[in-house]
């Protein structure tokens, strides 16, 4: 039976309103169509038992043109999107089906159908949303198909960043979607006060909390290769996956969902 982990993570932020109090995300990536008992029950249950005021999704959701995978894919987030709103920003497997001709047709006709949901896409575009009394930008970076290069790629600039998705504004709290990880500093510089990003399946072989062995990219101890990072306020989780595929190797690298509490910072003791 496949199983995965629930791994919490808790951020203060001035950005955040006393009376908003603590708002909770749940985020995953990388799933390649797996599922967690019948109709991904027990997956969609521990989201449910999380109690999330929204959730994340930062690409890899199938294997490409694998359309079983897409079927599995698409039938837990409509299930989702039925309870909670749901932001999906793409990954290589899904931007690579938009690439191909043979395949475009049937990777929009997935995106269409979770529209019809009410999942939201994020295409080098951004969402805001209120959380009682606080509002929220949502983000999501799809970067061209060569900074997923097998070894080498592009190095990704603040300015092509910033060609990309814009600039954040100073009001709101800001969160980026943001699948290849390789990219941690320029997110940083770019300003979001939380960055999540996938890919990287943990380095298949996880050394610790934040040290795998390699990336999808054959870099071997790649930076920013799972758990959290920071610089100042600002917060950049990696998540190691709730699936995989072709390698199905994990050593000391559960699967996981992610569960955010973000929450004012004069009640940085707040419970969870």
């Amino acid at each position: 039976m496949k199983k995965f982990k629930v791994r919490n993570y808790r951020y203060p932020s001035k950005k955040i309103k006393e009376e908003t109090g603590r708002v909770r995300f749940c985020a995953f990536s990388d799933l390649h169509g797996l599922s967690f008992g019948e109709q991904n029950s027990r997956l969609i249950g521990q989201i449910q038992k999380c109690c999330p005021d929204g959730i994340f999704v930062a690409g890899d959701m199938f294997v490409r043109e694998d359309q079983k995978t897409m079927e599995t894919a698409r039938d837990l987030l409509s299930r989702l999107a039925k309870e909670f709103p749901v932001w999906y920003a793409l990954g290589n497997h899904e931007y690579s089906m938009i690439l191909n001709p043979q395949y475009r047709k049937i990777y929009l006709e997935y995106e269409d159908a979770l529209q019809d949901t009410g999942v939201i896409f994020l295409h080098n575009s951004w969402c805001e949303f209120q959380v009682r009394e606080t509002s929220f930008v949502v983000h999501g970076l799809e970067l061209e198909h060569e900074y997923y290069g097998k070894p080498r790629t592009p190095d990704l600039t603040l300015e092509h960043m910033e060609d990309l998705i814009g600039k954040p504004e100073e009001d709101a709290y800001h969160i980026l979607l943001a699948h290849n990880p390789r990219y941690g500093r320029t997110y940083f510089d770019w300003g979001a006060q939380l960055t999540i990003c996938g890919h990287y399946h943990g380095g298949m072989i996880r050394f610790g909390k934040r040290t795998g062995l390699i990336s999808p990219q054959f870099q071997l101890l790649p930076s920013y290769c799972c758990g959290d990072f920071h610089r100042g306020d600002s917060h950049l989780l990696v998540s190691a996956g709730i699936g995989e595929h072709t390698i199905p190797v994990r050593i000391h690298n559960p699967r996981e969902l992610l569960q955010i509490d973000i929450y004012p910072e004069k009640t940085s003791n707040m419970k969870q």
